[in-house]
């Protein structure tokens, strides 16, 4: 049997990943199951900030969920709670160098490290025989559990590292968006940059398993964008996305997400750029500084004219 293909996407949010996520859930044989991090704390303990499905139902209603949830003991709430602790504890953003020393440096991952990712791998394997025939497309964005499960040697894990220009993902933080608290611009350009450098990291430890592509190039050329992450993630076949840039979208099992996962229908990609109005130049200043590291490596102007 071979083993479950993964598309692991990492960066910080407000990237556009559950867009391309559902984007890709449109081809046969791919199953976008949004940030499945938190199947655990959302799904079975409801604990966290949603438990809905991108289908609508809740998680343990969901009939791909349920199955998957009851099939090897995940419902179980004592495993679940043991499988939040250890992602807490091990599998944070701030772990990723460790997590990649695990398998970079001869080193051994632990058996806390094991049993949770070994968790992960095994809903990977359910989901294969249940829709993600071809990929599993995971938006979870936590670059240690990724550093650790591109060292399972029962996976076929490939990173896809979402870039989005700091000031339009502050302006997006702004604002409430049901179940997710806004963010101030410093605050979250901080995050911006932390969880970049993080992802940075996993290509410069497996350069042939990483792609990094802009929300500002998917935005102006969708269908090469989307073809071009298809090719990357072993996937053929044509682009979704018409010439236009419109996509179709259907109904998805997404996992926690932004909200607009719930979204259906004809879609069209394209860049918002209200931030260039609605923010002020205080909070321009404010998104930019602690990204300043980052902005020329991916081609972000310093401070942007309004």
């Amino acid at each position: 049997m071979s083993k479950p293909r993964v598309l692991y996407i990492t960066g910080w949010m407000r990237s556009g990943s559950t867009l391309l996520g559902n984007v890709l859930n449109e081809l046969p044989g791919v199953l976008h199951v949004g940030e499945l991090h938190y199947l655990w704390r959302n799904g079975v303990l409801k604990e966290g900030t949603n438990t809905q499905c991108g289908c609508g139902r809740d998680l343990t209603e969901c009939d791909l969920w349920s199955s998957v949830l009851y099939a090897n003991g995940t419902a179980e709430p004592a495993a679940a709670q043991r499988m939040a602790v250890q992602q807490q504890r091990f599998l944070r953003t701030r772990h990723t160098r460790a997590r990649l020393a695990d398998w970079t440096k001869g080193g051994r991952s632990s058996r806390a490290v094991d049993e949770a990712t070994g968790r992960t791998a095994a809903i990977y394997g359910l989901l294969a025989q249940n829709g993600a025939e071809r990929l599993i497309v995971d938006g979870s964005k936590y670059p240690g559990e990724a550093a650790a499960l591109l060292g399972r040697d029962d996976l076929d894990v490939r990173i896809l590292h979402m870039v989005r220009d700091p000031r339009p993902t502050a302006f997006s933080y702004k604002r409430a968006k049901d179940y997710i608290d806004p963010r101030t611009p410093a605050e979250s350009s901080a995050f911006w940059t932390a969880f970049n450098v993080a992802s940075e990291l996993l290509g410069r430890a497996a350069p042939d398993r990483y792609l990094r592509v802009r929300h500002e190039d998917l935005c102006a050329n969708p269908r090469e964008v989307v073809a071009e992450v298809m090719r990357f993630a072993g996937l053929d076949g044509d682009s979704p996305v018409d010439a236009d840039g419109t996509v179709t979208l259907s109904e998805n099992h997404t996992v926690t997400g932004n909200p607009d996962r719930l979204s259906q229908g004809k879609t069209s990609i394209r860049s918002d750029e209200r931030w260039r109005t609605r923010l002020t130049k205080q909070e321009i200043t404010a998104a930019s500084v602690p990204a300043l590291p980052l902005l020329a490596r991916y081609g972000y102007r310093l401070l942007p004219i309004k």
